[in-house]
Protein backbone atom coordinates (compact mmCIF):
# COMPACT_ATOMS: atom_id res chain seq x y z
CA UNK A 1 0.00 0.00 0.00
CA UNK A 2 2.83 2.40 0.83
CA UNK A 3 4.59 1.64 -2.46
CA UNK A 4 1.37 2.20 -4.38
CA UNK A 5 0.78 5.54 -2.71
CA UNK A 6 4.35 6.61 -3.46
CA UNK A 7 4.81 5.34 -7.01
CA UNK A 8 1.43 4.70 -8.69
CA UNK A 9 -0.71 7.53 -10.08
CA UNK A 10 -3.72 8.06 -7.85
CA UNK A 11 -6.51 7.15 -10.29
CA UNK A 12 -8.35 4.63 -8.10
CA UNK A 13 -10.14 4.79 -4.75
CA UNK A 14 -8.85 1.57 -3.27
CA UNK A 15 -10.12 -0.48 -0.35
CA UNK A 16 -7.43 -1.12 2.29
CA UNK A 17 -6.80 -4.74 1.35
CA UNK A 18 -4.35 -6.37 -1.05
CA UNK A 19 -5.58 -9.49 -2.84
CA UNK A 20 -2.79 -12.01 -3.34
CA UNK A 21 -4.42 -15.32 -4.27
CA UNK A 22 -7.63 -16.65 -5.80
CA UNK A 23 -9.32 -19.93 -6.59
CA UNK A 24 -12.81 -20.36 -8.00
CA UNK A 25 -15.17 -17.79 -6.50
CA UNK A 26 -12.89 -16.94 -3.57
CA UNK A 27 -9.87 -14.69 -3.05
CA UNK A 28 -7.42 -14.27 -0.19
CA UNK A 29 -5.76 -11.04 0.96
CA UNK A 30 -2.24 -10.43 2.26
CA UNK A 31 -3.44 -10.97 5.83
CA UNK A 32 -4.82 -14.42 5.01
CA UNK A 33 -8.49 -13.37 5.08
CA UNK A 34 -10.77 -15.09 2.59
CA UNK A 35 -13.54 -13.37 0.64
CA UNK A 36 -16.43 -14.55 -1.51
CA UNK A 37 -15.82 -12.59 -4.71
CA UNK A 38 -18.98 -11.15 -6.27
CA UNK A 39 -16.95 -8.48 -8.08
CA UNK A 40 -14.95 -10.92 -10.24
CA UNK A 41 -12.63 -8.22 -11.51
CA UNK A 42 -15.79 -6.26 -12.47
CA UNK A 43 -17.30 -9.04 -14.60
CA UNK A 44 -13.90 -10.24 -15.84
CA UNK A 45 -13.32 -13.55 -14.03
CA UNK A 46 -16.29 -15.38 -15.54
CA UNK A 47 -14.72 -18.77 -14.79
CA UNK A 48 -13.59 -17.67 -11.36
CA UNK A 49 -9.96 -17.32 -10.38
CA UNK A 50 -7.22 -19.53 -11.81
CA UNK A 51 -9.51 -21.93 -13.65
CA UNK A 52 -7.39 -25.03 -14.44
CA UNK A 53 -8.09 -24.98 -18.19
CA UNK A 54 -7.19 -21.31 -18.52
CA UNK A 55 -4.06 -21.72 -16.39
CA UNK A 56 -2.97 -24.71 -18.48
CA UNK A 57 -3.51 -22.82 -21.74
CA UNK A 58 -1.50 -19.83 -20.48
CA UNK A 59 1.34 -22.05 -19.25
CA UNK A 60 1.54 -23.97 -22.50
CA UNK A 61 1.46 -20.84 -24.65
CA UNK A 62 3.96 -19.00 -22.44
CA UNK A 63 6.40 -21.85 -22.98
CA UNK A 64 5.80 -21.76 -26.75
CA UNK A 65 5.40 -18.15 -27.95
CA UNK A 66 4.24 -15.19 -25.87
CA UNK A 67 4.25 -12.44 -28.48
CA UNK A 68 4.87 -11.85 -32.13
CA UNK A 69 3.89 -9.05 -34.47
CA UNK A 70 0.68 -9.02 -36.46
CA UNK A 71 2.97 -8.73 -39.49
CA UNK A 72 2.85 -12.54 -39.31
CA UNK A 73 0.03 -15.05 -39.02
CA UNK A 74 -0.84 -16.03 -35.45
CA UNK A 75 -2.42 -19.48 -35.10
CA UNK A 76 -4.43 -19.07 -31.85
CA UNK A 77 -5.70 -15.68 -33.07
CA UNK A 78 -7.19 -17.28 -36.17
CA UNK A 79 -8.81 -20.07 -34.15
CA UNK A 80 -10.25 -17.57 -31.65
CA UNK A 81 -11.77 -15.49 -34.47
CA UNK A 82 -13.43 -18.61 -35.86
CA UNK A 83 -14.83 -19.53 -32.43
CA UNK A 84 -16.27 -16.05 -31.91
CA UNK A 85 -18.02 -15.67 -35.26
CA UNK A 86 -19.12 -19.29 -35.81
CA UNK A 87 -22.87 -19.60 -35.49
CA UNK A 88 -23.39 -15.83 -35.59
CA UNK A 89 -24.22 -13.36 -38.36
CA UNK A 90 -20.78 -11.77 -37.96
CA UNK A 91 -18.05 -12.47 -40.45
CA UNK A 92 -14.79 -11.12 -39.09
CA UNK A 93 -13.04 -10.19 -35.83
CA UNK A 94 -10.48 -7.54 -34.91
CA UNK A 95 -8.45 -7.93 -31.70
CA UNK A 96 -7.12 -5.31 -29.30
CA UNK A 97 -6.43 -5.17 -25.56
CA UNK A 98 -9.42 -3.69 -23.71
CA UNK A 99 -13.04 -2.65 -23.90
CA UNK A 100 -12.18 1.01 -24.49
CA UNK A 101 -9.93 0.00 -27.39
CA UNK A 102 -12.67 -2.25 -28.78
CA UNK A 103 -15.15 0.64 -28.73
CA UNK A 104 -12.53 2.96 -30.23
CA UNK A 105 -12.03 0.46 -33.05
CA UNK A 106 -15.77 0.09 -33.55
CA UNK A 107 -16.18 3.86 -33.83
CA UNK A 108 -13.37 4.06 -36.37
CA UNK A 109 -14.76 1.12 -38.34
CA UNK A 110 -18.23 2.64 -38.44
CA UNK A 111 -16.95 6.00 -39.64
CA UNK A 112 -14.66 4.48 -42.24
CA UNK A 113 -17.37 2.18 -43.58
CA UNK A 114 -19.87 5.03 -43.78
CA UNK A 115 -17.33 7.30 -45.46
CA UNK A 116 -16.56 4.67 -48.08
CA UNK A 117 -20.27 3.97 -48.71
CA UNK A 118 -21.79 7.46 -48.53
CA UNK A 119 -18.87 9.88 -48.79
CA UNK A 120 -17.84 12.63 -46.39
CA UNK A 121 -20.22 14.40 -44.02
CA UNK A 122 -21.95 11.41 -42.49
CA UNK A 123 -20.04 10.97 -39.24
CA UNK A 124 -22.43 11.59 -36.31
CA UNK A 125 -22.65 8.86 -33.69
CA UNK A 126 -25.58 8.68 -31.26
CA UNK A 127 -25.27 7.17 -27.80
CA UNK A 128 -27.38 7.17 -24.66
CA UNK A 129 -27.40 9.23 -21.51
CA UNK A 130 -25.87 7.31 -18.57
CA UNK A 131 -23.93 5.03 -20.92
CA UNK A 132 -20.31 4.03 -20.41
CA UNK A 133 -18.01 3.07 -23.28
CA UNK A 134 -14.50 3.45 -21.89
CA UNK A 135 -11.77 5.92 -20.99
CA UNK A 136 -10.07 6.86 -24.26
CA UNK A 137 -10.94 10.29 -25.59
CA UNK A 138 -13.35 8.98 -28.23
CA UNK A 139 -14.85 6.48 -25.76
CA UNK A 140 -15.57 9.15 -23.13
CA UNK A 141 -17.00 11.32 -25.89
CA UNK A 142 -19.42 8.48 -26.63
CA UNK A 143 -20.08 8.00 -22.91
CA UNK A 144 -23.21 9.76 -21.71
CA UNK A 145 -21.95 10.68 -18.24
CA UNK A 146 -20.38 14.15 -17.83
CA UNK A 147 -18.45 13.10 -14.71
CA UNK A 148 -16.11 11.02 -16.89
CA UNK A 149 -15.60 13.90 -19.33
CA UNK A 150 -14.87 16.71 -16.89
CA UNK A 151 -11.44 18.24 -17.42
CA UNK A 152 -10.77 16.42 -20.69
CA UNK A 153 -12.50 18.89 -23.00
CA UNK A 154 -12.65 19.51 -25.86
CA UNK A 155 -14.16 16.13 -26.57
CA UNK A 156 -14.12 14.38 -29.93
CA UNK A 157 -16.77 16.08 -32.11
CA UNK A 158 -19.67 14.26 -33.72
CA UNK A 159 -21.27 12.56 -30.71
CA UNK A 160 -24.84 13.17 -29.59
CA UNK A 161 -26.55 11.75 -26.50
CA UNK A 162 -30.23 10.91 -26.11
CA UNK A 163 -32.24 9.45 -23.20
CA UNK A 164 -31.92 5.69 -22.77
CA UNK A 165 -35.04 3.60 -23.48
CA UNK A 166 -36.61 6.60 -25.28
CA UNK A 167 -37.25 5.44 -28.83
CA UNK A 168 -38.83 8.69 -29.95
CA UNK A 169 -35.76 10.67 -28.89
CA UNK A 170 -33.47 8.26 -30.73
CA UNK A 171 -35.54 8.42 -33.91
CA UNK A 172 -35.61 12.23 -33.80
CA UNK A 173 -31.83 12.37 -33.44
CA UNK A 174 -31.12 9.91 -36.26
CA UNK A 175 -30.65 11.85 -39.53
CA UNK A 176 -28.86 11.50 -42.84
CA UNK A 177 -25.74 12.66 -40.98
CA UNK A 178 -25.88 9.69 -38.59
CA UNK A 179 -23.10 7.20 -39.09
CA UNK A 180 -23.94 4.86 -36.20
CA UNK A 181 -25.79 4.33 -32.95
CA UNK A 182 -23.85 2.78 -30.06
CA UNK A 183 -25.81 1.28 -27.16
CA UNK A 184 -25.42 -1.12 -24.26
CA UNK A 185 -28.06 -3.83 -23.95
CA UNK A 186 -27.69 -3.32 -20.19
CA UNK A 187 -26.11 -0.13 -18.92
CA UNK A 188 -23.61 -1.36 -16.38
CA UNK A 189 -21.65 1.51 -14.86
CA UNK A 190 -24.71 3.67 -14.23
CA UNK A 191 -26.37 0.99 -12.11
CA UNK A 192 -27.38 -2.07 -14.20
CA UNK A 193 -30.29 -0.76 -16.28
CA UNK A 194 -31.52 -3.13 -19.03
CA UNK A 195 -32.82 -1.83 -22.34
CA UNK A 196 -36.48 -2.64 -22.92
CA UNK A 197 -37.17 -5.13 -25.73
CA UNK A 198 -39.12 -2.46 -27.62
CA UNK A 199 -36.23 -0.01 -27.37
CA UNK A 200 -33.41 -2.17 -28.63
CA UNK A 201 -35.48 -3.75 -31.39
CA UNK A 202 -36.76 -0.31 -32.37
CA UNK A 203 -33.21 1.06 -32.43
CA UNK A 204 -32.19 -1.73 -34.79
CA UNK A 205 -35.11 -0.96 -37.11
CA UNK A 206 -34.37 2.79 -37.04
CA UNK A 207 -30.76 2.12 -38.02
CA UNK A 208 -31.79 -0.17 -40.87
CA UNK A 209 -34.17 2.44 -42.26
CA UNK A 210 -31.61 5.23 -41.96
CA UNK A 211 -28.69 3.22 -43.35
CA UNK A 212 -26.83 3.73 -40.06
CA UNK A 213 -24.87 1.05 -38.23
CA UNK A 214 -25.94 -0.35 -34.88
CA UNK A 215 -23.05 -1.00 -32.49
CA UNK A 216 -23.82 -2.97 -29.33
CA UNK A 217 -21.26 -2.58 -26.56
CA UNK A 218 -21.06 -6.00 -24.90
CA UNK A 219 -17.82 -5.37 -23.03
CA UNK A 220 -19.53 -6.18 -19.72
CA UNK A 221 -22.60 -8.13 -20.87
CA UNK A 222 -21.08 -10.46 -23.44
CA UNK A 223 -19.84 -14.05 -23.28
CA UNK A 224 -22.49 -15.55 -21.04
CA UNK A 225 -22.94 -12.91 -18.34
CA UNK A 226 -26.69 -12.58 -19.04
CA UNK A 227 -27.39 -16.28 -19.60
CA UNK A 228 -26.80 -16.09 -23.35
CA UNK A 229 -23.55 -15.78 -25.28
CA UNK A 230 -24.43 -12.20 -26.24
CA UNK A 231 -26.94 -9.99 -24.44
CA UNK A 232 -28.38 -8.80 -27.75
CA UNK A 233 -29.72 -12.32 -28.29
CA UNK A 234 -32.38 -11.60 -25.67
CA UNK A 235 -33.78 -8.94 -28.00
CA UNK A 236 -33.96 -10.75 -31.34
CA UNK A 237 -31.69 -8.30 -33.16
CA UNK A 238 -28.56 -8.57 -35.31
CA UNK A 239 -26.31 -5.56 -34.74
CA UNK A 240 -23.75 -4.61 -37.37
CA UNK A 241 -20.89 -4.45 -34.87
CA UNK A 242 -20.43 -5.81 -31.35
CA UNK A 243 -17.58 -5.08 -28.94
CA UNK A 244 -16.20 -7.51 -26.36
CA UNK A 245 -13.48 -7.52 -23.70
CA UNK A 246 -13.54 -8.06 -19.90
CA UNK A 247 -14.20 -11.81 -19.52
CA UNK A 248 -12.97 -12.91 -22.95
CA UNK A 249 -9.61 -14.26 -21.76
CA UNK A 250 -10.45 -14.90 -18.11
CA UNK A 251 -8.36 -12.01 -16.81
CA UNK A 252 -5.69 -11.69 -19.49
CA UNK A 253 -6.11 -8.33 -21.28
CA UNK A 254 -7.90 -8.63 -24.62
CA UNK A 255 -10.64 -6.86 -26.55
CA UNK A 256 -12.47 -7.79 -29.73
CA UNK A 257 -14.70 -6.25 -32.37
CA UNK A 258 -17.01 -8.49 -34.38
CA UNK A 259 -18.62 -7.13 -37.54
CA UNK A 260 -20.70 -8.19 -40.50
CA UNK A 261 -18.52 -9.04 -43.52
CA UNK A 262 -19.58 -5.99 -45.51
CA UNK A 263 -18.72 -3.66 -42.64
CA UNK A 264 -15.48 -5.47 -41.77
CA UNK A 265 -14.19 -4.93 -45.30
CA UNK A 266 -13.84 -1.21 -44.54
CA UNK A 267 -10.70 -2.02 -42.57
CA UNK A 268 -7.71 -2.72 -44.81
CA UNK A 269 -3.97 -3.00 -44.14
CA UNK A 270 -2.82 0.12 -42.31
CA UNK A 271 -6.31 1.43 -41.52
CA UNK A 272 -6.23 0.24 -37.92
CA UNK A 273 -3.87 -1.84 -35.80
CA UNK A 274 -2.73 -2.84 -32.32
CA UNK A 275 0.78 -3.94 -31.39
CA UNK A 276 -0.39 -6.41 -28.76
CA UNK A 277 -3.87 -7.05 -30.15
CA UNK A 278 -4.58 -10.74 -30.67
CA UNK A 279 -1.19 -11.84 -29.35
CA UNK A 280 -0.59 -15.59 -28.90
CA UNK A 281 -0.83 -15.58 -25.09
CA UNK A 282 -4.11 -13.65 -24.83
CA UNK A 283 -5.81 -15.52 -27.65
CA UNK A 284 -4.76 -18.91 -26.28
CA UNK A 285 -6.31 -17.96 -22.93
CA UNK A 286 -9.48 -16.76 -24.67
CA UNK A 287 -9.82 -20.03 -26.58
CA UNK A 288 -9.66 -21.90 -23.27
CA UNK A 289 -12.36 -19.62 -21.83
CA UNK A 290 -14.73 -20.08 -24.78
CA UNK A 291 -14.24 -23.84 -24.87
CA UNK A 292 -14.89 -24.05 -21.12
CA UNK A 293 -18.05 -21.96 -21.42
CA UNK A 294 -19.26 -24.47 -24.01
CA UNK A 295 -18.02 -27.76 -22.55
CA UNK A 296 -19.01 -27.12 -18.93
CA UNK A 297 -22.42 -25.50 -19.66
CA UNK A 298 -21.34 -22.34 -17.85
CA UNK A 299 -23.73 -20.02 -19.68
CA UNK A 300 -26.75 -22.09 -18.67
CA UNK A 301 -25.46 -21.99 -15.09
CA UNK A 302 -25.33 -18.20 -15.33
CA UNK A 303 -28.99 -18.13 -16.37
CA UNK A 304 -30.16 -20.49 -13.62
CA UNK A 305 -28.01 -18.99 -10.86
CA UNK A 306 -28.97 -15.49 -11.98
CA UNK A 307 -32.62 -16.33 -11.47
CA UNK A 308 -31.83 -17.88 -8.08
CA UNK A 309 -29.83 -14.86 -6.91
CA UNK A 310 -32.45 -12.37 -8.06
CA UNK A 311 -35.20 -14.39 -6.37
CA UNK A 312 -33.17 -14.40 -3.14
CA UNK A 313 -32.58 -10.65 -3.35
CA UNK A 314 -36.28 -9.96 -3.89
CA UNK A 315 -37.12 -12.04 -0.83
CA UNK A 316 -34.49 -10.12 1.10
CA UNK A 317 -36.02 -6.83 -0.10
CA UNK A 318 -39.35 -7.77 1.49
CA UNK A 319 -37.75 -7.30 4.90
CA UNK A 320 -35.45 -4.41 4.00
CA UNK A 321 -37.42 -1.30 3.02
CA UNK A 322 -34.19 0.47 2.03
CA UNK A 323 -34.01 -1.84 -1.04
CA UNK A 324 -35.97 -0.05 -3.77
CA UNK A 325 -35.49 -2.43 -6.69
CA UNK A 326 -33.72 -5.56 -7.92
CA UNK A 327 -32.91 -5.41 -11.62
CA UNK A 328 -30.69 -7.15 -14.14
CA UNK A 329 -30.37 -10.17 -16.39
CA UNK A 330 -28.51 -13.38 -15.61
CA UNK A 331 -25.60 -12.72 -13.29
CA UNK A 332 -25.47 -8.98 -13.94
CA UNK A 333 -27.56 -7.58 -11.12
CA UNK A 334 -28.18 -4.17 -9.57
CA UNK A 335 -29.79 -3.73 -6.17
CA UNK A 336 -31.34 -0.28 -5.85
CA UNK A 337 -30.96 1.33 -2.42
CA UNK A 338 -32.20 4.57 -0.88
CA UNK A 339 -28.53 5.47 -0.41
CA UNK A 340 -25.39 4.32 1.45
CA UNK A 341 -24.49 1.67 -1.13
CA UNK A 342 -20.80 2.29 -0.49
CA UNK A 343 -21.34 1.73 3.22
CA UNK A 344 -23.02 -1.60 2.45
CA UNK A 345 -20.02 -2.59 0.28
CA UNK A 346 -17.63 -1.80 3.13
CA UNK A 347 -19.74 -3.62 5.71
CA UNK A 348 -20.07 -6.70 3.50
CA UNK A 349 -16.31 -6.74 2.95
CA UNK A 350 -15.75 -6.83 6.72
CA UNK A 351 -17.77 -10.05 6.76
CA UNK A 352 -16.08 -11.72 3.81
CA UNK A 353 -18.05 -10.62 0.72
CA UNK A 354 -16.72 -8.43 -2.09
CA UNK A 355 -19.27 -6.34 -3.99
CA UNK A 356 -19.21 -2.96 -5.75
CA UNK A 357 -21.39 0.15 -5.80
CA UNK A 358 -22.53 2.20 -8.78
CA UNK A 359 -22.88 5.61 -7.21
CA UNK A 360 -24.47 5.57 -3.77
CA UNK A 361 -27.83 4.11 -4.76
CA UNK A 362 -26.94 0.81 -6.43
CA UNK A 363 -25.18 -2.30 -5.22
CA UNK A 364 -23.77 -4.27 -8.17
CA UNK A 365 -23.34 -8.06 -8.12
CA UNK A 366 -21.39 -9.66 -10.98
CA UNK A 367 -20.03 -12.96 -9.58
CA UNK A 368 -18.18 -15.59 -11.60
CA UNK A 369 -20.52 -17.54 -13.85
CA UNK A 370 -19.50 -20.77 -12.09
CA UNK A 371 -21.14 -19.61 -8.85
CA UNK A 372 -23.25 -22.19 -6.99
CA UNK A 373 -26.42 -22.04 -4.88
CA UNK A 374 -24.28 -22.48 -1.78
CA UNK A 375 -22.16 -19.46 -2.76
CA UNK A 376 -25.30 -17.41 -3.38
CA UNK A 377 -26.83 -18.43 -0.06
CA UNK A 378 -23.64 -17.30 1.68
CA UNK A 379 -23.72 -14.01 -0.23
CA UNK A 380 -27.33 -13.38 0.78
CA UNK A 381 -26.57 -14.16 4.41
CA UNK A 382 -23.68 -11.67 4.51
CA UNK A 383 -25.71 -9.05 2.63
CA UNK A 384 -28.57 -9.40 5.09
CA UNK A 385 -26.22 -8.70 7.98
CA UNK A 386 -24.50 -5.82 6.16
CA UNK A 387 -27.79 -4.13 5.28
CA UNK A 388 -29.07 -4.53 8.83
CA UNK A 389 -25.89 -3.05 10.28
CA UNK A 390 -25.81 -0.09 7.87
CA UNK A 391 -29.45 0.92 7.99
CA UNK A 392 -29.92 0.40 11.71
CA UNK A 393 -27.07 2.74 12.53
Amino acid sequence: MDLTREYVMNTYSRFPIALVKGSGVRVVDSEGREYLDFVAGIAVNSLGHCHPRVVAAIKQQAETLIHCSNLYYIEPQAHLARLLVSGTHFGKAFFCNSGAEANEAAIKLARRYTNMKFGEGRFKIISAHDSFHGRTLAAISATGQPKYQKGFEPLVPGFEHVPFNDLAALEAACTDKTCAVILEAIQGESGVHPATPEYLKGAWEICKRAGSLLIIDEVQTGLGRTGKMFAFEHYGIEPDIVTLAKSLAGGVPIGAVLARDEVAEAFGPGSHASTFGGNPLATAAAIAVLETLRDEHVIENARVMGEYLQEGLRKLAMGVPEITEVRGVGLMIGVGLVGRARDVVTEAMKNGLLTTACGDNTLRLVPPLIVTRRDIDECLSILTLALRNVFSS
